[in-house]
């Protein structure tokens, strides 16, 4: 597999400074008027201002590569494999994108609530709510994942409230789809270099399923997004900023307006360890989204249309379809009758 840069003029993404919202109506309204025009015309962006400081986020970074740190055995004694919610730890190998191996490592964190297993009648998707596993080993590492999962939560939904408002959308109109059950979600990754079989897939081409994905990467490059010319750009880290991109439900929203947009991961040459950490700002998984009214409405294009990878009303039933493919390990221990169902 050959993963090929095209250097042309796209050298780095739209910034964006969020701090600008409270900076007065000027500044609030240069703010919206950059958001719109990269969620319009890119799907992703550099978000600055975010008032997540550094010290915060060198408290995570430091949990998570004592994390990736640890013996094998204490990483796999909380395998996802274990999880029927799709929650733990990932080996080398064995997540799927695009029907590929993904050449990454990773601990896939959610909202720690009880176990909700469907009953007669719920949805499948019901089983995507559940338990986080914790390695015994190292204590301080739920803490510092979920103190992230609640900071960028809130900056997550600020960012969504200045989205809407930029395209002339009532803000507030999807706060009914959060509210305290939505479906955060938070991976930890380690992209280990290369696979050494001459495929450099770190992850595999992709949208995310959900409205905003919030990912702090280090200084190691490897991300790249499809840009209007339709070739991968590599996105150039921006040392305290968060990549942002939109996900499938905001095309949705917006019946195309607003792009969800394919992206991957290069690995890294060599030896070369990447870590990055992305946060998936989720609804909740019963949530319906309903059409965004918006101003500009009336001219836009259309969702993409991808047979491959149908769209359904229920976020829900979108996260379990990716899920499974995903991990299929996990997928035919626990879910079998719904990898048939699915076939």
């Amino acid at each position: 597999m050959s993963l090929s840069t095209s250097h042309s003029n796209f050298s780095q993404l739209p910034v964006i400074d969020l701090s600008a919202a409270d900076r007065g109506p000027a500044a609030r309204g240069e703010l919206h008027a950059r958001l719109h025009s990269a969620a319009h015309d890119v799907g992703f962006f550099q978000l600055t201002g975010h008032g997540v400081s550094q010290d915060e986020t060198d408290a995570l970074m430091t949990a998570m590569r004592d994390f990736f740190a640890l013996p094998e055995a204490d990483r796999l004694a909380i395998d996802n494999i274990n999880s029927p919610h799709f929650r733990g730890y990932t080996r080398i190998g064995d997540e799927h994108t695009g029907g590929s191996r993904d050449w990454r490592d990773q601990l896939d964190i959610g909202a720690e609530r009880p176990a909700h297993i469907p009953g007669p009648g719920q949805p499948a998707y019901w089983w995507l709510e559940g338990p986080n596993q914790w390695p015994a080993a190292l204590p301080g590492l739920r803490a510092a994942a979920l103190d992230w999962i609640d900071r960028l939560s809130a900056v997550a939904h600020k960012l969504l409230h200045e989205l809407l408002a930029a395209i002339g959308a009532p803000p507030d109109f999807y706060d009914d789809i959060f509210g305290d059950r939505a479906h955060l979600h938070l991976k930890l990754v380690r992209y280990p270099g290369s696979a050494g079989d001459g495929a450099d897939q770190g992850v595999g081409a992709h949208k995310d399923y959900g409205f905003l994905t919030l990912l702090h990467q280090d200084r190691i490059g490897g991300l790249q997004v499809q840009r209007e010319d339709g070739a991968f750009h590599d996105v150039p880290p921006l040392p305290g900023a968060f990549v942002v991109n939109l996900g499938e439900l905001l095309e949705v929203a917006t019946n195309g307006y607003l792009l969800a947009t394919n992206h991957r991961v290069v690995s890294p040459p060599g030896a070369t360890e990447r870590y990055s950490v992305p946060f998936f700002f989720n609804p909740r998984l019963d949530a319906r989204v309903a059409p965004l009214p918006f101003p500009y409405a009336a001219g836009a294009p259309g969702v993409t249309a991808d047979p491959a990878n149908p769209l359904f009303a229920e976020y829900g039933r979108n996260e379990l379809k990716g899920k499974l493919r995903a991990h299929p390990q996990v997928a035919a221990r626990h879910h079998a009758e719904l990898v048939e169902r699915a076939a």
